[in-house]
């Protein structure tokens, strides 16, 4: 394709052509998000038999024939047929693929953190969060702890490195993403006790012990505890107290 193809999968499906969007039905749009999701290429019979679960198999194919037969109408070929073999031309731009792959560099500590990455990762959305199919939840869920995974360890190690805002950035967006992770919690309350903002730190565990009390009838681990267990007992009261 001479034309630049760029796939939005986090947040929601887009598809554009050279900055114009392309509407498809919804058999069409999961299409080519399975085959987006399972990079390489698919059999017919797994991409029918996944998307249309509940279908007869002759159903479920003529389904996926009709989808393929949609695809081809906006006048774009974004889906390579070899055979029995169906997969997503490799020009086309998908960022959710991007974004998995950076967050899966982040998780490895193996790997050099790229600072590029932290503000996508930071500020990401879930993979297609208003699609509830069981293959997307699955996808979703994957994803979702990769780049917690991610975001934590550039609040452990940027702190480290005595890059605190950078740092606390990584933490706060791991909490939001979900504010009952402990480890979350421990990864910004490490950032705010590397940086000597001890009131901070006090402040962030006592929304956490809150909030677990709150929601799950909780109390901190031995771990949380130990952490926080640097600070003086009576600065610990007076900050918890309020």
């Amino acid at each position: 394709m001479s034309q630049r193809v760029v796939l939005t999968m986090l947040g929601g499906f887009d598809l554009r052509l050279s900055g114009e969007r392309i509407v498809l039905p919804p058999s069409a749009e999961r299409v080519v998000a399975y085959l987006a999701i399972h990079r390489g290429s698919a059999t017919r019979a797994n991409v029918a038999g996944t998307l249309w679960i509940d279908s007869p198999e002759d159903r479920a194919m003529a389904n996926l024939r009709s989808a393929l037969w949609r695809l081809r109408r906006p006048g774009i070929e974004i889906i390579e047929n070899v055979g029995e073999r169906l997969a997503l031309r490799d020009d086309v731009e998908v960022d959710f693929l991007e974004l998995a792959l950076a967050a899966s560099h982040g998780y490895d500590s193996e790997s050099p953190l790229d600072i590029r990455q932290l503000e996508r990762l930071a500020h990401s959305r879930d993979l297609l969060g208003d699609w509830y199919d069981d293959w997307v939840l699955l996808e979703r869920e994957h994803f979702r702890q990769l780049r917690l995974q991610a975001l934590e360890r550039f609040a452990v190690e940027l702190a480290a490195a005595g890059q605190y805002g950078r740092a606390i950035e990584a933490g706060l967006a791991a909490v939001e993403s979900e504010p009952l992770r402990e480890s979350a919690h421990h990864a910004l309350i490490c950032v705010h006790l590397a940086q000597g903002n001890r009131s901070e730190a006090i402040r962030q565990y006592r929304s956490y012990t809150r909030l677990m009390a709150d929601e799950l009838g909780l109390p901190p681990s031995p771990q949380m505890e130990a952490l926080i267990a640097v600070i003086p007992k009576a600065a610990l009261a007076r900050v918890m107290a309020r």
